[in-house]
């Protein structure tokens, strides 16, 4: 469980956004998710779902329904998507609701999509669903056998 004192990471801070933008944006990128639902969604008072009683989960949802059509408009998808089962290695009160790959065909269509209309009206909804999580840019690499 995530306890009061766990800092919720829900948007880019400034100095993280900026180190995307300063990576390469010419080659596919692929977003590691990791998401925590909040127990009940937290809409601002004046949106017109803060009075429904929607759950994290429901608002990640409407999240995923808003955004899915942008991000495929720019050539992304769903790479891969897991089930959490448990944590090995790291702290042990990390538990993710969500945990899948989008790929992007280039960071600039990443870019494209944080800025588009549409989008921004979708995030509302991952902003009151989302407790904590971790989106983290990796390049694509051949698999193999070993892991170096």
């Amino acid at each position: 469980m995530t306890d009061q004192k766990t800092h919720r990471y829900i948007d880019p801070e400034r100095a993280q956004f900026d180190a995307f933008k300063d990576l390469p944006r010419d080659h596919p990128i692929e977003m590691l998710n990791l998401v925590r639902f909040r127990e009940h969604a937290a809409y601002p008072d004046d949106h017109a779902l803060a009075d429904k009683g929607l759950s994290g989960a429901e608002a990640y949802a409407n999240y995923g329904r808003e955004s899915g059509p942008v991000v495929a408009r720019l050539g992304g998808s769903i790479l891969w998507r897991g089930k959490f089962q448990t944590t090995l290695i790291g702290p042990a009160d990390e538990v993710w609701d969500a945990c899948f790959i989008a790929r992007y065909p280039d960071a600039k269509a990443f870019l494209a999509m944080v800025t588009d209309p549409d989008y921004k009206k979708a995030v509302i909804h991952r902003q009151a669903a989302v407790l904590t999580s971790r989106l983290i840019r990796t390049s694509p690499a051949k698999g193999g056998a070993t892991f170096g």
